[in-house]
């Protein structure tokens, strides 16, 4: 029996649906984890075997997230991040990357998966007082926002943290507004940084479409990739820190670290708030 498995039999997540797949979970299938179903699993290899790349992308993603928290803490000089669609805890959380920056730095993680939140109270602790769990959906911004104050400090810079989140948000749902709401409550100085799957063009493009068909026919939450002519407006009045709008793996690579020699279409984008 999985950690999942367990946690599924546990008080508190009766309600959980473990007949279909949901994305913090196939995630965690693609990082080598062990907190997924039969469902999650069926998902994540049917993606596998149409787009290979989706290994080595998400394993990027947790890459930068590392190299990001880093830039942010010791250059930018941002210890408040808020993370949005936080999934499954893994290596290198956002609050382990942060304090071993610098120990005063707040994280507060935001998701609504149950098996999140059970790992979410047992795993994302940090300093005391210093690291909070949201347990509620991103597109209630201010929600979010007035729970997210017993944690952060509102009025200093803040980095939101949209990791390979924004591709779950449909159009119909206002991505661009809910982006946008996050960013005016907060203070110059404070960060966007984003991370998503691109509607690419060629074969690698093409095999990422028909993977992110495949998946969608197999969870709850489906997802939509979107061109970068889509993407540039979430950035909208914000200033773009270089290296600019890049694949994931080309932001700021540490010295010493083995680009790939095939990219997924998946990108990178830091913004300030001027």
């Amino acid at each position: 029996m999985s950690d999942a498995e367990r946690l599924a039999a546990t008080p508190g997540t009766e309600a959980l649906d473990i007949s279909v797949a949901h994305p913090a979970r196939v995630y965690d299938v693609w990082l080598g984890g062990k907190d997924h179903f039969a469902a999650d699993r069926a998902a994540a290899e049917q993606v596998v075997r149409t787009n290979p790349g989706i290994m080595p992308s998400v394993r990027s993603n947790r890459a930068f997230l590392a190299r990001v928290v880093r830039y942010l803490v010791r250059e930018a000089g941002v210890t408040q991040f808020l993370d949005l669609g936080t999934g499954l805890p893994s290596a290198d959380n956002v609050h382990e990357v942060a304090q071993a920056a610098d120990p005063s730095a707040r994280v507060v993680y935001v998701d609504n998966d149950p098996i999140v939140l059970v790992h979410a109270r047992a795993l994302l602790t940090g300093t005391p007082g210093t690291v909070a769990y949201i347990d509620a959906d991103i597109r209630d911004a201010d929600v979010i926002l007035d729970k997210a104050h017993d944690t952060l400090d509102l009025t200093r810079p803040v980095a939101v943290m949209l990791l390979m989140t924004l591709q779950f948000i449909p159009d119909e749902d206002d991505p661009y507004s809910l982006v946008h709401r996050f960013m005016d409550a907060l203070p110059s100085g404070s960060y966007l940084v984003v991370s998503c799957p691109e509607a690419g063009d060629g074969v690698a493009g093409e095999q990422a479409a028909q993977a992110s068909a495949r998946y969608n026919q197999m969870v709850t939450t489906p997802m939509k990739r979107r061109s970068r002519s889509e993407i540039v407006p979430f950035f909208e009045g914000l200033e773009i820190v270089e290296p600019g709008y890049v694949n994931m793996s080309r932001w700021c690579p540490d010295p010493g670290d083995e680009l790939p020699e095939r990219y997924s279409p998946a990108i990178a984008v830091v913004a300030r708030k001027p």
